[in-house]
């Protein structure tokens, strides 16, 4: 004879267990949604920044000390790192033309030949790729600007 082993308490047993653990689910997130925010957070505050120290950052890369009582010099611009030669327009007679050239930094102007570039500096001619400048129109070329390859 067969004996069937089958229990309907087992099944009614699991499906309970089943729904209670999605019942106590739900219950969780419904609260856990719900809840307010933990309040506002404290705004944070940064502190001062740190000025290094000029000199020991000098003596930490290898720099010798400077004698007690001796200033450092301010580096100083050279004449030709404050001009750039953007662009040349030369004329088709000896003398002419026009030059497109920043100073310092600032965008660049048109200066025709015999112009006064800068405090002292005058465009005395121009090549190709080239612009000469002098303390007069007359005088020897003082600097020479040439224009930047293209890459």
């Amino acid at each position: 004879m067969v004996t069937n082993t089958y229990s309907k308490w087992g099944v009614r047993l699991g499906t309970l267990a089943l729904w209670a653990a999605a019942g106590a689910s739900v219950v969780f997130w419904g609260l856990r949604l719900s809840a307010p925010a933990a309040g506002a957070a404290a705004p944070v505050v940064l502190p001062p920044p740190v000025a290094p120290d000029a000199q020991a950052l000098a003596r930490l890369l290898g720099a010798a000390p400077a004698a007690p009582g001796v200033v450092a010099a301010a580096p100083v611009a050279t004449l030709a790192s404050r001009f750039a030669l953007i662009g040349v327009l030369s004329g088709r007679n000896s003398g002419g033309g026009a030059a497109l050239i920043a100073v310092d930094g600032k965008p660049a102007k048109p200066f025709r030949v015999g112009a006064a570039v800068d405090e002292g500096l005058v465009l005395q001619a121009l090549g190709p790729r080239q612009a000469q400048l002098g303390r007069d129109a007359d005088g020897p070329a003082t600097l020479t600007l040439d224009m930047p390859l293209k890459r």
